[in-house]
């Protein structure tokens, strides 16, 4: 196998080697320091006279007498059920102190996207133990559905309470989670580590931890390692696996750090023009496959850059995914957690997994219902700090005072507790139960007779206080209308009457005027006048 010593340049995490044999792309790459340290990398690029290096540890001490050896194989990861209950670092070796893995199998990470195909439709409910996910944004077995965040708020806390409690209804199938977290701090990491054991989690998990001070480099292989051990516990032991990332943010700024190292053209905000056809080619390889019981589903967790919603990053994850759970930091700051916003969150698959034989079959209509007067109750706010809540009509206090126990009984829960769905529709039923029922219009009646569990004859509504005082006014002007009307002396009242008659009859005596063909004679001004009159000095105009 050959060496060569043809390095011309070092950039960042990059190494640049000239007149090399041909090499193939995602090759794995051995490097030998001149102090005798070996360090690995991959082949990013290769071109007819110069091969790009990644460096997975990182460039420094590398220097132009350094070899480097290209083995002629990708980089694969070993595979077996033994996986189960352990922790990895970024590039796939054991960090929790136990022995090393005897592989079953040894798979690239490469990896693809499910042929279409061969995909198979989505389906079946996970319950993720959190409200505000199950009941109005279901997660779906094979579904793809991020998590938009923001800097300060807990999606790190809601990544373990979903990697704890997550399960599905019914059969009892072998459910696993696989924990990729990219960039996370020290502090973080053990946090993890801790939750996962204490909680016993960790037997059915395996997790990847890619630290803030390792390589850019080593960043981008971390989640081609969570997908292809998934992809082998999926499709050829038959689990169902989720895959939880976090922070996608984190993988694409090492995007956008090697795209500069290599000189690229930067695209919007100095993020590489590749990144959507990057992240597609991680996001694609959830689904199911036809004639395989397991399923892969991921769940990616990205913090948003000032919390703005159309910064590259969520905005291209949003196009290839299935929908998205946004944070709120308005939520965070009253203290709820997890502080889910209902209203722009969404499952586009949601349908495919809830109803009579997979959640209830009131699910899809209580979501509805909650969703519609939450928003109701939102809206009314903004008009409640203009006009104040004494101007609201009775049915607006009411919707109102339900986004307020919406947020405080629905959307607020501990971040231990594991609400079962079940559980979830009693607490909506509770809320709805609050209302008329004649208010729940996008409930049908045979579900509010099982359900509901109001007074049907709660007090109509009454009109709002400027309607109100518009009213009174003007009883109190016919009142006093009346007041003098009856205050009149019988004789006063017989000759009003008289003279009103007297009117009417004058005018119904009228005869109308003849037609006679002519047009009626038209007024003579008082110049005209003066024309006609003789001796008249005013003169024509011509």
């Amino acid at each position: 196998m050959k060496e060569y010593k043809t390095i011309t340049r070092i950039a960042g995490p990059l190494v640049f080697v000239e007149r090399t044999h041909d090499v193939g792309y995602g090759e794995l790459v051995k490097l030998q320091l001149p102090n005798g340290e070996f360090r690995s990398g991959q082949v990013l690029d290769t071109s007819k006279d110069v091969v790009v290096v990644q460096v997975f540890e990182g460039t420094r001490g590398i220097n132009l007498a350094t070899s480097v050896k290209f083995l002629g194989n990708p980089i694969k990861l070993s595979c077996s059920e033994g996986m189960l209950g352990r922790i990895f670092d970024g590039a796939g070796n054991p960090i929790d102190g136990g022995p090393r893995l005897i592989p079953e199998k040894r798979i690239e990470i490469t990896g693809a996207a499910i042929n279409p195909q061969a995909r198979d439709q989505p389906a079946d409910f996970i319950q993720t133990g959190i409200s505000t996910i199950d009941a109005t944004n279901t997660l779906v077995r094979g579904q793809k559905l991020p998590i938009f965040s923001g800097a300060g708020l807990p999606h790190n806390d809601m990544a373990l309470q979903i990697a704890r409690q997550a399960k599905t209804l019914g059969k009892k199938e072998k459910f696993v989670v696989i924990f990729a977290a990219m960039g996370i701090t020290s502090e973080e990491a053990q946090k993890f580590i801790k939750d996962f054991e204490e909680t016993g989690a960790l037997e059915r998990s395996v997790v990847f931890l890619n630290l803030a001070d390792d390589p850019a480099a080593e960043r981008l292989i971390t989640p081609r390692m969570a997908l292809t051990a998934a992809e082998y516990l999926a499709f050829e032991k038959d689990m169902h696996v989720l895959v939880i990332f976090t922070d996608v943010t984190n993988y694409c700024e090492s995007l956008r750090e090697i795209g500069a190292a290599r000189e690229e053209i930067p695209g919007r905000r100095g993020y590489p023009g590749y990144m959507y056809t990057d992240l597609a080619s991680l996001y694609e390889r959830a689904g199911r496959i036809k004639g395989k019981k397991g399923s892969i589903t991921q769940f990616p967790i990205l913090t948003m850059t000032g919390d703005d919603i159309t910064h590259p990053i969520p905005d291209l994850t949003g196009y290839i995914t299935e929908g998205q759970i946004v944070l709120s930091r308005e939520l965070h700051r009253k203290g709820i957690y997890p502080p889910v916003d209902v209203l722009p969150s969404l499952s586009r698959l949601m349908n495919l997994g809830i109803g009579p034989d997979k959640t209830r079959e009131d699910h899809k209509q209580v979501s509805d219902q909650l969703y519609a007067n939450y928003a109701e109750g939102r809206d009314l706010r903004g008009l409640v700090a203009i006009v104040g809540e004494d101007a609201l009509s009775a049915r607006d206090k009411r919707m109102l005072h339900f986004a307020e126990a919406f947020e405080d009984k629905f959307v607020r829960q501990a971040k231990s507790e594991d609400r079962s769905i079940f559980e979830t529709l009693k607490i909506s039923w509770d809320l709805l139960s609050s209302l008329p029922s004649n208010e729940l219009g996008r409930i049908s009646p045979e579900l509010k007779k099982k359900y509901y569990k109001g007074k049907d004859d709660m007090q109509a509504d009454e009109p709002a206080p400027a309607q109100k005082d518009k009213k009174d006014s003007t009883e109190k002007e016919k009142e006093a209308t009346v007041g003098k009307a009856a205050a009149r002396t019988p004789a006063k009242a017989e000759q009003d009457v008289k003279k009103t008659t007297g009117k009417k009859a004058s005018k119904a005596g009228r005869k109308p005027a003849k037609n006679t063909g002519k047009k009626p004679a038209r007024r003579k001004t008082a110049k005209a006048r003066a024309l006609k009159a003789p001796g008249s000095k005013v003169k024509k105009r011509k």
